[in-house]
């Protein structure tokens, strides 16, 4: 699956490229970008899932991402409906666990443990794994309408490179087998360790829309733990992109 995904990115970035830079049969001279803003907010939320975890790494719910992004688009000379888009911005992502599952990152073995709670045990009734970076997203982009963008098909392919900022676990609500609060149910636990997690995120990104709405996906090459800590696992993303704004 992974050799599947970064194959299709690559195609897909590499075929835009030499169509961006393809010898010229038209004359976009007469394209006016004078009224076309160079630089937007991107906003990001989705889904997010781990790829190839192991039947010992049990997820379930909602695990979602929400991503934040000031961007500056610089569209190419030669033909105007591409351009190249830098920016820098916060990433987040929120995987969510079984609540028979309880994750220790405070723990001080070599490992992250992954706990498996018996049914009839004491147990958080949600708890999730959140990681925060600062990227620097490229993209690559085209658009069918490039002097009016906020009303036109659009395409782009990309990467995001970040530094970890944070990485912690977040459990709320401790109940009894019948599923009654211990300490109630606004009591939240927060552990915060960076350790176990991935410092160096690289990701392939691709989006596709109309307007300032577009659907995205997104693959992260570098692995979401640390090699040798925790389960080989990559993240995957799928979700909504509003830019333009």
């Amino acid at each position: 699956m992974k050799k599947v995904i970064l194959s299709a990115f690559a195609i897909l970035f590499f075929g835009t490229l030499l169509q961006a830079q393809a010898p010229l049969t038209k004359d976009y001279s007469k394209i006016d970008l004078t009224g076309r803003a160079a630089d937007h907010l991107m906003f990001q939320f989705g889904s997010d899932s781990w790829t190839g975890k192991p039947d010992s790494v049990k997820t379930s719910g909602f695990s979602r991402h929400f991503n934040m992004y000031f961007m500056y688009d610089f569209p190419m000379k030669k033909n105007p409906h591409y351009s190249v888009a830098v920016g820098i911005g916060v990433g987040s992502s929120n995987i969510f666990l079984d609540p028979h599952t309880y994750v220790d990152v405070k723990s001080t073995s070599t490992t992250l443990p992954f706990h498996h709670l018996d049914s009839t045990a004491n147990h958080f009734s949600k708890e999730k794994l959140t990681t925060m970076y600062l990227q620097a997203p490229v993209e690559l982009r085209y658009y069918t309408d490039p002097a009016h963008p906020n009303s036109s098909w659009k395409a782009a392919v990309g990467v995001k490179i970040g530094t970890l900022l944070k990485g912690y676990s977040k459990a709320k609500n401790y109940v009894r087998q019948d599923g009654t609060s211990v300490y109630g149910s606004s009591y939240i636990e927060k552990e915060y360790n960076k350790r176990w997690f991935d410092a160096t995120d690289v990701t392939l990104t691709g989006r596709f829309g109309y307007g300032i709405i577009s659907l995205d996906a997104g693959y992260q090459v570098t692995g979401v733990f640390r090699d040798g800590v925790g389960p080989v696992v990559n993240k995957f993303s799928i979700g909504l992109t509003i830019s333009g704004l």
